[in-house]
């Protein structure tokens, strides 16, 4: 079986992306593709990742799991999603790590199917927007506790993915920047789905009428309705056309909420940010989404 599992930093786009994927569920199915409500696996699957702490899974773990997941329904892909796969926001920093447990627990979700091809989708955020959110909900009284004295711009999504890679060697990552998710929506569902990238599906384009006025929706889906045979590739170039016009520039910018952090740092975190994609790119087993 394929298992996808979803995971990703804290306050992206998750509750949504899980929505649209049960939206699809039913067609899905005729794919061979189950998508699980989160409520049947998300304490169940703690409460076993618990469990490993002490002892390895028992020989019966994975088709119980699967039992109590799929309710004996048939599939040959599994859909799984959880922002805290990897820990609550509280604990998603420690000692200048994103997600310090990530390698141990990908590692575990191996061990409990160890026949199968587990597949992981991880979106990452722009440490300038991320590390403020993360902070605010931590317990931490000033921001040098909270990253442990570590410099934010020595805290590299990239160490993440490779320390993932090197605790689950066998799971193949793919990674996208939450700054981009409007534009590759439709895609992101095909991925995550394994569907062929021309496989149609319900709410390809529900991000994009967030952060584009109602008149340049309307333009848009006209022009598409008028025009068959767009690629995937195309489509973003036009995407992109309308964007330049009818954007709403207020759902597109994000206040940081950091008194001794300077425009001048923000704007030096983001180019790190962006050089790090970079190297994200070239870590083998590892797939970049990019609009």
């Amino acid at each position: 079986m394929q298992i996808a599992i979803h995971t990703g930093a804290h306050f992206t786009d998750e509750e949504r992306l899980i929505k649209c994927l049960m939206r699809n569920a039913e067609v899905f199915s005729q794919h061979g593709i189950a998508v699980p409500g989160p409520g049947r696996y998300r304490t169940l699957l703690k409460n076993t990742m618990s469990a490993l702490k002490d002892a390895p899974p028992a020989p019966d773990a994975r088709d119980v799991l699967l039992d109590a997941i799929l309710d004996d329904a048939q599939a040959d892909r599994m859909i799984l999603s959880n922002t805290n796969l990897f820990g609550a926001p509280r604990a998603a920093i420690r000692r200048g790590m994103i997600y310090p447990t990530a390698g141990t627990r990908m590692a575990n979700i191996c061990q409990l199917f160890p026949h199968d091809q587990v597949e992981m989708f991880i979106g990452i955020r722009n440490p300038a927007s991320f590390l403020p959110e993360l902070f605010k909900r931590s317990p931490r009284q000033t921001f040098d506790h909270f990253t442990d004295g570590v410099d934010p711009r020595d805290i590299f999504w990239s160490e993440l993915l490779l320390r993932i890679r090197s605790e689950a060697p066998n799971v193949s990552i793919t990674v996208w920047c939450n700054e981009d998710t409007p534009l590759i929506w439709g895609q992101l569902i095909r991925e995550i789905a394994g569907l062929d990238p021309v496989a149609n599906i319900i709410g390809s384009f529900d991000l994009l009428a967030e952060i584009m006025s109602d008149e340049g929706m309307k333009r848009f889906q006209d022009y598409l309705d008028t025009h068959d045979g767009i690629s995937e590739m195309q489509i973003r170039r036009i995407v992109a056309a309308f964007l330049d016009k009818f954007a709403l520039e207020d759902e597109l910018e994000e206040e940081l909420d950091l008194p001794d952090w300077d425009e001048a740092l923000v704007d030096e975190l983001t180019d790190i940010y962006d050089e790090d994609v970079f190297t994200i790119q070239r870590i083998p087993g590892v797939t970049v989404i990019e609009p």
